[in-house]
């Protein structure tokens, strides 16, 4: 099995988004990945824009929480991808898996149209990085 990790900051929209796309590439592709996902500040809830986009997308995110990312939860995953912050925050001495930064600022305040296109952003880098997982389970760090 390989483990999958989506971490950024709140835990709200970025690496929540990317964690339900995952599952779908996951579910689809029918390959062994377990997926999992954190903050390093989580937020209360996940955005409504997200849950709002999502929806639009067939995912409901709206029963999501979002939570804190720790040592322990990526010790045995095998790739780490980072949005907004870096895997030094929560990486456990040892650690010898993959990690990759995919720089998505996060869009605020910026209204429904922001957050649809880094939605549909996310996914396309999620599908390429199932692509890589599906084709030889090499991984590429120019994301």
């Amino acid at each position: 099995m390989t483990r999958v990790a989506f971490v950024c900051v709140g835990n709200a929209g970025r690496s929540q988004m990317a964690t339900a796309f995952a599952e779908r590439e996951r579910d689809e592709r029918g390959l062994d990945v377990d997926v999992v996902t954190g903050g390093t500040d989580p937020a209360e809830r996940v955005h409504d824009s997200v849950v709002e986009v999502m929806g639009e997308e067939g995912i409901d995110v709206s029963d999501r929480k979002p939570r804190q990312i720790t040592p322990e939860d990526v010790e045995d995953v095998d790739y780490v991808v980072t949005m907004g912050c870096s895997v030094d925050q929560f990486r456990p001495e040892g650690w010898t898996g993959e990690s990759e930064r995919w720089d998505l600022e996060h869009p605020g305040g910026d209204g429904l149209d922001a957050v649809r296109r880094q939605r549909d952003e996310i996914a396309r880098r999620v599908s390429d990085f199932f692509d890589d997982l599906e084709a030889d389970g090499g991984r590429s760090s120019e994301r």
